[in-house]
């Protein structure tokens, strides 16, 4: 096929029905084309030479030129597109190392192979610029709504049509058992949006909590509208869901309007969602006061928080048990999810057995420890005295409460208590000792013998290996694998060291052995703070 003037504008034509029909700039189609003839060109003069084609945006005509660069003596590698600075000076006046020499050569032959070739490079080109425009259209729109009709199903994946493009609806993505026939019109959440060597891939969901949330925020005008915010949701697809709401508004309330006019607004998201039935909350920024909200419809007598290890344990009367837990756990699983707290549900009879327990296992501590009789160990623990620590160093008017206890009884309780404490921390040191521990750790001031003791133990001997220890290895903390929260022991969490005290512990240490310049950890006072204290001062 040779470049003639009868087909010179047909070039022009066929880019432009391309770009129509692909929805992609024309300018991108005419390159591709540019290229392709490019390497017919080079097939035809030799593929060392620098072939360039240049298609006329508005005649159609295209261009041959082939290209030599000027380069140093040393350079010179490829004599077809390169040249020395004398070999230019036949072609430029005052040739530099940089300069290109251009000249027009003859339009070329296209054969039956290089006509293949160039139509590959077309499609190959329009592909990618297709994929651009297909990425730089759904990147923006993860986390909205979109409409779509279903083309086919692939092992259980549905693939969808959503316009200008296809899209992946994965198994694990759909609710239940849903099933979809080629045609079905569908409703997805876009969750991401990634370029990938085959294309760029837009991934749906209507699993995703987010999913619900923005059916809600379609339905309630309050919520698009920011008066009612939502604040966390929680799902068991196709079943069960929770859904946390506020309202800035204190005219409006925030549960009604989700619900709407006879459940109108709630249904439309519950219809959505092949039925799946959706507790509206009103939330609360009082955690135990929100659990208690969250595992509606149960009724609970008591909660006690455990803020530091993020756990909170629930009372609730015998009969409402079964109603807390939900069928297979699903209600105390959705309110943990909604809460980010690990609940332990237990009924009233449970929490007294324990309450008893505990009672017992105190009482019993200070009769072995203190020498005293069953009676007056009840009293100090009924007085809420948990340990010898409390005992020993608690001011002395504390003691004097209880009843029949005077000044001296007083005295001698906390004295046997400092006592005991002395010979155990006296026993913990000799036995740290005894395992390698340095004076440069034992004298670190924060660190109990027991600490040392359980340090050493740990293999952490010396002020060094301390330092080196990361704040969550001391007091412990939580993990999040798999959806689930997975505790992670700390080395002090025995002696209630919270994150924080370990934290300064640490760096504490790291300061002590230089590793850290206290300097460094100062905020530094803003430029418009000093300079008001300089007016200030002036003044």
């Amino acid at each position: 096929m040779a470049i003639t003037s009868a087909n010179q504008l047909e070039l022009l034509q066929t880019a432009e029905a391309v770009a129509r029909e692909k929805m992609i700039d024309p300018g991108l189609v005419v390159e591709a084309m540019e290229e392709s003839l490019a390497r017919a060109a080079k097939s035809r003069y030799g593929a060392e030479m620098d072939i360039r084609v240049s298609i006329d945006r508005k005649t159609g005509r295209a261009t041959f030129t082939r290209v030599r660069t000027v380069v140093e003596d040393e350079e010179l590698e490829n004599y077809q597109a390169e040249m020395t600075v004398e070999q230019a000076k036949q072609y430029l006046d005052d040739p530099k190392v940089g300069d290109q020499f251009v000249e027009e050569v003859p339009p070329v032959e296209m054969g039956r192979i290089a006509a293949q070739s160039a139509k590959q490079v077309i499609l190959q080109k329009v592909r990618e610029a297709e994929r651009d425009r297909q990425y730089e259209e759904f990147k923006d729109r993860i986390g909205t709504i979109i409409n779509g009709q279903v083309k086919r199903e692939e092992y259980g994946n549905v693939i969808v049509d959503v316009g200008s493009g296809e899209a992946i609806l994965r198994r694990n993505e759909k609710i239940g058992r849903e099933a979809y026939r080629p045609n079905d019109r569908i409703r997805c959440y876009i969750k991401d949006v990634r370029r990938e060597q085959r294309g760029p891939q837009i991934f749906l969901s209507r699993t995703a909590p987010e999913f619900m949330e923005a059916l809600f925020k379609m339905e309630v005008p309050e919520i698009y509208d920011g008066i009612i915010d939502i604040k966390a949701c929680a799902r068991d697809p196709g079943s069960r869901a929770k859904i946390a709401v506020i309202s800035y508004d204190n005219s409006i309330d925030p549960v009604g309007a989700c619900v709407g006019m006879r459940g109108s607004r709630v249904q439309a998201v519950v219809n959505e969602l092949q039925g799946e039935k959706i507790d509206i909350i009103p939330w609360n920024e009082d955690q135990p006061t929100f659990l208690v909200n969250a595992l509606q419809p149960a009724e609970v007598t008591k909660v006690v928080l455990d803020e530091e290890a993020g756990k909170i344990d629930v009372v609730v009367p015998e009969d409402q048990l079964s109603l807390a837990i939900g069928r297979r756990g699903q209600n105390v699983r959705l309110a943990s999810q909604l809460t980010g707290l690990d609940i332990d549900i237990m009924t009233e009879a449970e929490d007294s057995e324990r309450r008893q327990k505990e009672f017992e296992e105190r009482t019993a501590l200070f009769m072995e420890t203190l020498d005293l009789d069953e009676f007056f160990a009840q009293l100090l623990v009924s007085e809420g005295f948990t340990n010898l620590e409390e005992v020993a160093y608690v001011e002395q008017e504390e003691l004097l409460v209880i009843d029949g206890v005077d000044e001296d009884t007083a005295a001698e309780l906390q004295a046997r208590a400092r006592d005991i404490l002395e010979a155990r921390a006296k026993e913990a040191m000799d036995e740290a000792r005894s395992l390698g521990v340095e004076d440069s750790l034992v004298e670190f001031e924060g660190l109990t013998p027991q600490m040392i003791l359980a340090l050493a133990k740990d293999d952490v001997k010396t002020l060094e290996d301390f330092a080196t220890c990361a704040d969550w290895e001391l007091a412990g903390g939580w993990t999040v694998a798999d959806g689930e929260r997975i505790k992670d022991d700390g080395i002090l969490e025995p002696f209630d060291v919270s994150l924080e005290e370990a934290q300064n512990m640490v760096m504490t240490a790291r300061i002590l052995l230089g590793w850290v310049d206290p300097a460094e950890l100062e905020p530094e006072a803003p430029e418009d703070a000093e300079g008001a204290e300089e007016q200030e001062a002036e003044a």
